[in-house]
């Protein structure tokens, strides 16, 4: 056996080393730039917020600034609200928003796998789900007051329907979406239909599903919120109702703040859930990996 026929391998395999090195040295450079980029924005934008205020551009009485959003939350959590601690506001509302998640989720997903699967169903119920869709359903936030009250089933119900549509309609279309060849191939091995549908139809529709998750936890924070401002003993949205009525734009502003961060940690979870249970897919062609 000749050198040349020794070395060749080694020489390729270093080679692709190196490429898979410099992709990954590549990628991290992208991500750090575009987080660097991101953290500069924000400071930028908030500096631009609180220097505006302070030269009196903007009237700080109806906007805030910053600096005041920053001590009206730190006076929250060491003083607590005038309705209680602050831990307890964020708790009420985030019990609510996900027990509403929840429901809407698993109705959305249950009735939009049913629909997809049985053709039946879908042409006699379609009709319905749409007019349903058509309604704007943050009206129906003083429906759900009469009926449940002041209490938390009140804003559940209105979370519940927020989410339901969206999750419906991706999984409803990720059902559809099924290829045919894989549902026959199924059948072909004596796949029952119980089988064929928790085997092949749920596992292609769940990139459809999560995709709605990211979306529907959102929404269920408006529903809660909504249900909370029109009328509630407890939660975030209560906050800002009672700043609003108070003329105290800081509250109205830190309450927001405060929303933005449990959505931004609720989207960090799922986009890490689904990255886990996803990690058979490519990585996209333009984030740089």
């Amino acid at each position: 056996m000749s050198p040349e026929t020794v070395t060749a391998p080694a020489a390729a395999n270093g080679l692709a080393g190196g490429r898979s090195q410099a992709r990954a040295r590549a990628a991290r450079n992208h991500r750090l730039v575009v987080h660097g980029t991101r953290v500069a924005l924000l400071v930028g934008l908030l500096g631009l917020w609180e220097w505006l205020a302070r030269a009196a551009v903007i009237d700080p009485f109806y906007f805030s600034m910053p600096s005041k959003i920053w001590g009206q939350i730190t006076q929250w959590a060491v003083n607590g609200t005038p309705q209680g601690p602050l831990w307890e506001q964020v708790w009420y509302t985030l019990y609510e928003a996900l027990l509403g998640w929840v429901l809407g989720v698993i109705g959305g997903v249950v009735l939009g796998i049913a629909l997809g699967r049985i053709r039946f169903l879908a042409d006699v119920l379609g009709p319905y789900i749409k007019v349903l869709n058509a309604l704007p359903r943050i009206v129906l936030a003083p429906i759900f007051l009469i009926w449940f009250g002041l209490g938390p089933a009140s804003k559940v119900a209105s979370a519940v329907v927020l989410v339901f549509f969206p999750v419906f309609f991706n999984a409803f279309q990720g059902a559809r979406e099924v290829d045919r060849n894989l549902v026959a191939n199924s059948r072909i091995l004596g796949a029952s239909n119980r089988q064929v549908t928790f085997q092949v139809v749920i596992p292609a529709a769940t990139s459809w599903i999560f995709t709605s998750l990211h979306v529907s936890f959102g929404f269920a924070l408006i529903g809660a919120i909504v249900g909370e401002y029109i009328g509630a003993t407890k939660g975030l949205g209560l906050l800002v109702s009672a700043s609003q009525g108070t003329f105290n734009a800081p509250g109205v502003y830190a309450a927001m703040v405060i929303l933005a961060a449990i959505a931004l940690l609720a989207e960090g979870l799922l986009a890490f859930l689904e990255k886990r249970l996803f990690r058979w897919k490519p990585a996209d062609a333009g984030d740089g990996r």
